[in-house]
């Protein structure tokens, strides 16, 4: 009995990990044109462009509007998937990111990363690696939405230390009861409502 008990919680533990990598379900209606942005390198900024059009599509049952066209590639410095909470369903995975210094490995190490309800946190000892300004400019938690199953299945094979380009548009989220969520448009925000949500078009990742 007491065997077979562990067997059965051993089976049960490995099918809540692997449930829990699977990307989430995706339904997406009517979206935008591809984002034909060229990725920056890790070193340099995310790319933001305005855009003409602000025609609303649809993600999951939720009305989704563009709101600038993005592109970023960066080192994973975090990653906190998502299964509770109205915003999984359109949103299942966050990845903290860092770009310029905060792409360089010999930074992040002096670094302790964590993330938790949607919030992505940093914390050292002694002196900070880089200037705390930078660290707040350089790095980002995103919400992401992926496109397709195709991207949510990339986007699942992801990790910590991983760099990845990005590429869609940053988005706002409307439920029909008035329930909003919207990205952030600038890099230099931080605290509540900055970080960006993500409609991810295309993914790659090169180390």
């Amino acid at each position: 009995m007491g065997k077979n008990f562990l067997i059965a919680v051993v089976v049960v533990v490995g099918l809540t990990q692997l449930w829990m990598r699977q990307p989430g379900a995706v339904a997406v209606v009517a979206p935008p044109p591809e984002v034909r942005i060229a990725a920056p390198t890790e070193r340099e900024l995310p790319v933001q462009r305005d855009i003409a059009s602000r025609a609303a599509f649809d993600v999951n049952g939720l009305a989704v509007r563009p709101l600038a066209e993005y592109a970023v590639t960066a080192r994973v410095l975090s990653i906190e998937r998502y299964h509770i909470g109205r915003e999984s369903s359109l949103s299942p995975v966050d990845f903290a990111l860092g770009w310029g210094r905060m792409s360089d490995p010999a930074v992040v190490s002096r670094l302790s990363i964590s993330q938790s309800g949607r919030w992505y946190h940093w914390r050292y000892s002694g002196e900070p690696p880089i200037p705390h300004r930078e660290i707040e400019v350089s790095s980002a938690n995103v919400h992401l939405v992926p496109a397709s199953k195709e991207v949510a299945r990339e986007l699942a094979r992801a990790q910590t230390g991983s760099i990845v380009s990005l590429r869609g548009y940053l988005i706002e989220a409307q439920g029909s009861d008035g329930w909003s969520w919207r990205s952030s448009l600038s890099r230099e925000d931080t605290g509540n409502g900055a970080c960006e949500i993500l409609f991810v078009q295309a993914v790659q990742i090169s180390r």
